[in-house]
């Protein structure tokens, strides 16, 4: 009598461990694996910096604001359009399209731009892209900041 009351106890703590939580950093935890920092720029004021679940983060300047620091840096070289097919490949979350040149921007410009570590800005074209440094994949997507 006393096996048939063994074998549920033991089938139920053999199961135990698969309902545990996940591994720390894993699973669908509070936040779904999103962060939010604060980034300082030179000039006293502030960025806020998002992260995914795709490790990526997310920029809050806009076009705008790129273009000002453009004009406020005196930036006067003229840049080309990138080819249609390699600009459409140019996206959030996709590797850096090759046959780019890695071109940084002026470092007046650089000073302007907030940092992002493991992250670097690149001009590719007339676009100001965020690119993670380690996987060359894209973060962001300026569009038509040198016009």
């Amino acid at each position: 009598m006393q096996r048939r009351h063994l074998l549920p106890l033991l089938l139920s703590t053999l199961t135990l461990p698969a309902l545990a939580n996940p591994p720390e950093g894993r699973g669908h935890g509070k936040g779904r694996g999103k962060h939010e920092d604060r980034d300082e720029r030179a000039d006293g004021t502030s960025v806020s910096v998002r992260g995914d679940a795709g490790g990526l983060v997310s920029v809050n300047i806009s076009v705008g604001d790129a273009r000002m620091w453009v004009r406020e840096a005196g930036v006067r070289e003229r840049y080309a359009d990138l080819p249609p097919g390699i600009r459409k490949n140019l996206a959030r979350g996709k590797p850096l399209p090759p046959g780019i040149a890695k071109r940084l921007p002026p470092p007046a410009l650089q000073q302007r731009l907030p940092h992002y570590p493991g992250y670097e800005w690149q001009v590719c074209g007339k676009d100001l892209v965020l690119v993670a440094v380690t996987t060359l994949v894209v973060a962001a997507v300026l569009n038509s900041v040198f016009d």
